[in-house]
């Protein structure tokens, strides 16, 4: 279920306003060469087995890999770093051309080879590692081309993202340099970070650290949600950073943002490879936040690439179109999560409040849902941002209408009320009035028909009594569940 975004809003903000979005992607640059084949005996030579290759192929690594995946959802991107003056930097340039990656970034060192890592594969899972690289900071030179050009770039983007694997790119002096300029200038940037003390990151809008990278940053274990709270404050208050996001693997992620903690629980169904995961995850993060979205919504966006990306093999992007479909099964089966319990509805509405939103609140038996419900419904919902409908039980239908009342089920209603667009949430209450819901929820508007006076309205002196407000709607003339029941007399109403 879609908590913090709002499903149509924001397909259409990946559709049309990531096309518009400039982010510049700094940091350790690499070249990521995989050799896929399959294995079916053991060497004779040593116990090892022998792979049979069927083929290879390269993408780009590291910095490059958080460039990709920005290129795959749409943006124009910058991608600044060192390479050597060798052949797999032009394979990387290559690979950046024909992804429209902007390449004048790029610092090309002659004494320094460009990073590599090849990864072996069998049957979707890594056998070995091989790295070739020079971990040692880049000399002086290469250090102030690279701080000019970033600089530079400051005017032309709307975010940056220092991707620091640590290999010697993102030097102290590098950092102390830039992020006062971009901070001066008004330009978020994102690091995930590598190196144990963030000191040198003081005064970036976020870091993106995984938990052990956390940990040994923090120099404690991190287990419980409580651990990830203090740690990401901590971090958060130190560092002078604005929010600080924490993944956790298969416990999800940990937002610290606007002095609260939010808990994103994993979105993987099954997982493949967790290599270059958090690339894509600071890539959709940056994009959400320089299209608009909040902290909360950039996170929960980020959260569903990132259960994407672990379910493919190797370091592969996340692409617009993969999000736009999570988004719609999110959606899909967000109409049966909009059915909630007290308990978890309760938790909901707290989500809702730390994001400023207007709470509505409506109840009724929806028997038979026609269109003066749709239109009543849809008045109620543009009095604010979230509509909550308190939906009589069959029980509770029973004792106010009658015995042969309601003609369709609880569980009927409820799952038609939970596909409108204009319903957040939809909970069942067995008693006679909603009162007890309404003390609970203390919406912000209650509303009924107009076919009720003020004073008849259940729950209006307690809503009044915290300044809510309570607001009649007009009802669609000659249109009730009434009326239509009249018109078939002779068909027994009893269709469950």
């Amino acid at each position: 279920m879609l908590i913090f975004l709002n499903q149509s809003t924001t397909q259409q903000l990946i559709r049309e306003k990531f096309l518009n979005i400039k982010i510049a992607v700094i940091g350790d640059l690499m070249l990521d060469r995989y050799i896929w084949g399959s294995v079916s005996r053991i060497s004779p030579e040593a116990p090892v087995p022998v792979v049979r290759v069927n083929k290879k192929t390269v993408s780009l690594g590291g910095a490059g890999n958080v460039a990709c995946n920005l290129a795959a959802l749409g943006c124009q991107v910058h991608l600044l770093g060192i390479v050597g003056a060798d052949i797999e930097a032009e394979i990387l340039t290559r690979e950046m051309l024909n992804l429209n990656i902007i390449t004048d970034g790029i610092v090309t060192d002659p004494n320094r080879p460009t990073t590599v890592k090849t990864r072996i594969i069998s049957h979707s899972q890594q056998m070995l590692r091989l790295d070739d690289e020079n971990t040692g900071a880049i000399d002086s030179d290469m250090e102030q081309n690279l701080l000019e050009r970033s600089i530079n770039k400051l005017d032309d983007v709307n975010l940056v993202i220092l991707s620091d694997y640590g290999k010697g790119v993102l030097t102290d002096h590098f950092l102390n340099a830039f992020l006062p300029i971009a901070r001066q200038k008004g330009v978020r940037v994102l690091v995930d970070p590598k190196r144990t003390d963030y000191t040198a990151y003081t005064g970036a809008a976020a870091i993106t650290p995984n938990r052990p990278e956390s940990e040994l940053a923090i120099k404690r274990s991190l287990i419980s949600d409580e651990d990830f709270e203090f740690a990401a404050q901590e971090f958060q208050q130190k560092y002078a950073l604005e929010a600080v996001l924490i993944t956790r693997s298969e416990r999800g992620m940990t937002l610290f943002w606007n002095g609260k903690s939010y808990h994103f629980p994993t979105q993987a169904r099954e997982v493949f490879d967790v290599s270059g995961a958090g690339d894509s995850v600071i890539a959709i993060l940056g994009a959400g936040l320089s299209a608009g979205l909040s902290w909360t919504e950039a996170v929960e966006l980020a959260n569903l690439g990132a259960g994407i990306a672990v379910q493919k093999v190797g370091t592969a992007p996340v692409h617009a179109e993969e999000l736009l479909q999570v988004i719609e099964q999110e959606g899909i089966s967000a109409s049966n999560g909009k059915i909630l319990q007290l308990s978890d509805l309760m938790r909901q509405i707290a989500a809702w409040r730390v994001q400023g939103k207007k709470i509505i609140f409506t109840n009724g038996c929806f028997d038979i849902l026609h269109i003066g419900h749709v239109v009543y419904l849809e008045k109620a919902r543009a009095m604010g941002d979230v509509l909550i409908v308190g939906l009589n039980t069959d029980q509770s239908v029973k004792r106010l209408k009658g015995a042969e009342r309601p003609l369709v089920s609880e569980a009927d209603r409820a799952r038609v009320l939970a596909a409108l667009s204009s319903v957040s949430a939809v909970v069942l209450f067995d008693q006679d009035t909603p009162i007890k819901l309404i003390e609970a929820i203390k919406p912000d508007i209650l509303v009924k028909g107009a076919d009720y006076q003020e004073e008849e309205v259940v729950g209006a002196d307690f809503v009044r009594s915290y300044q809510g407000q309570v607001a009649l709607i007009p009802l669609v003339k000659d249109r009730s569940t009434t009326q239509i029941i009249n018109k078939f007399p002779k068909i027994t109403p009893n269709w469950h």
